[in-house]
C-alpha cells in the first residue's frame, strides 16, 4: 500500500476545485437550504467519533449533498510516543463508513507519556523528527487505506535545533510518504509575522505539487513581541474572526503559484450567523475563479 501512495501524480484529494467551510451544526438548516457558493464541507473527526446521535444523522444527511473533508486535531503525528491505537482505530472507523473526500492531520504533537494537551505544540525540524513524522504517517495511511494531507503549523517560536526549513521538511515528509500536503495561508502570515520571516518567500519555496487543499483563518493579535527587532504585535491563530486583508493578499500569490485548489474558510470560535460565514465563502470564490493553471 505504502508503494502504492508514492507512485508519481496520485490524486491527494477528491474534494472540488471550489470552496468549503467548516462544518457548524447552528448552520445545518441553512447549507441544505442554499448553501451557494459552497461545495464541500470540513468537520473534525473527533466531533464524530461516537456510536450515533443527533450529529452523525447529520453528517450522513450532509454527506450526501457534499463532499466531506475530515480534519484530525488530536492524533499527535509527531508525537514522541507511539499512535494512540484506540484512536486510529476510532479514526479507521470513521473514514471507512463515511468515504470522505479528504482527510487531513497537523504537523504537530499534543500527547506525552499518555497526557493528552489540548493543543498544537511544535516541532523541532531534525532527520531525528523527520523519520518518526514519516513512520506515524505511514501508520495512519496504512490504516485508513488512502493518502492524507499534512498541514503546516502556525508558530510562535523556532527551534536552535531545526537543521532545515520547514518548506525543506514538510516536502521531505510527501517524497518520504506519498502524502500529499495541506498549505494554510493563514498560518503562514503568522508565523512570518511571528519569526520575523518573509511569507511571500515562504510560499515561493513551498512545495506546491504536493498541495491537496488551502485554508483560510481569522487571527488576532497579542502583545507586543518582547525583544523583537521592528515590535510587533504576536499573532493567534484563532479562527474567530474574518480573514485579514493581508492574508487575502498571500491567497492571490499562493494562488499565482498553485492554480486553484480545494479551499477552506475556518471560523470555529464566535461562530457567525450564516450571512457572515458566506460572504467569507463568496470572497473565497472570487479569487479561485480570478486564478489560473500555472504555466
Amino acid at each position: 500500500m505504502l508503494d502504492d501512495l508514492k507512485r508519481p501524480n496520485i490524486s491527494y484529494s477528491a474534494l472540488p476545485n471550489g470552496v468549503g467551510v467548516g462544518y457548524k451544526a447552528q448552520h445545518f438548516t441553512d447549507l441544505m437550504q442554499d448553501a451557494a457558493p459552497v461545495e464541500w464541507l470540513e468537520i473534525h473527526a473527533e466531533n464524530y467519533m461516537g456510536g450515533g446521535g443527533r450529529p452523525l444523522a447529520q453528517l450522513r444527511h450532509l454527506s450526501e449533498r457534499f463532499a466531506i473533508s475530515v480534519h484530525g486535531v488530536g492524533l499527535s503525528i509527531g508525537g514522541e510516543g507511539a499512535l494512540d491505537a484506540d484512536h486510529l482505530a476510532r479514526l479507521s472507523h470513521l473514514v471507512g463508513w463515511l468515504n470522505p473526500a479528504s482527510l487531513s492531520e497537523h504537523l504537530a504533537w499534543s500527547t506525552h507519556e499518555g497526557a493528552y494537551l489540548n493543543d498544537l505544540l511544535p516541532l523541532p525540524y531534525t532527520a531525528d523528527t523527520l523519520s518518526r513524522v514519516c513512520d506515524h504517517i505511514d501508520q495512519l495511511q496504512e490504516a485508513i487505506a488512502r493518502p492524507m494531507l499534512l498541514e503546516n503549523p502556525s508558530s510562535y517560536l523556532s527551534f536552535d535545533a531545526s537543521t532545515m526549513a520547514e518548506t525543506e521538511f514538510l516536502g521531505e515528509v510527501a517524497a518520504r510518504t506519498g502524502c500529499g500536503l495541506l498549505l494554510d495561508v493563514n498560518n503562514v502570515f503568522i508565523s512570518a509575522n511571528n519569526l520575523g520571516m518573509d511569507a511571500r518567500a515562504y510560499i515561493d519555496a513551498f512545495p506546491v505539487q504536493h498541495i491537496g487543499e488551502l485554508h483560510l483563518g481569522g487571527h488576532d493579535e497579542d502583545e507586543t513581541q518582547v525583544g523583537a527587532p521592528d515590535p510587533a504585535p504576536l499573532l493567534i491563530d484563532s479562527h474567530g474572526r474574518e480573514v485579514a486583508n493581508p492574508v487575502w493578499d498571500l491567497l492571490a500569490h499562493t494562488l499565482d503559484r498553485s492554480g486553484p485548489r480545494p479551499l477552506l474558510i475556518e471560523w470555529d470560535a464566535d461562530v457567525p450567523d450564516w450571512p457572515v460565514l458566506r460572504g467569507e465563502a463568496v470572497r473565497a470564490a472570487a479569487a479561485l475563479a480570478t486564478s489560473r493553471v500555472p504555466a
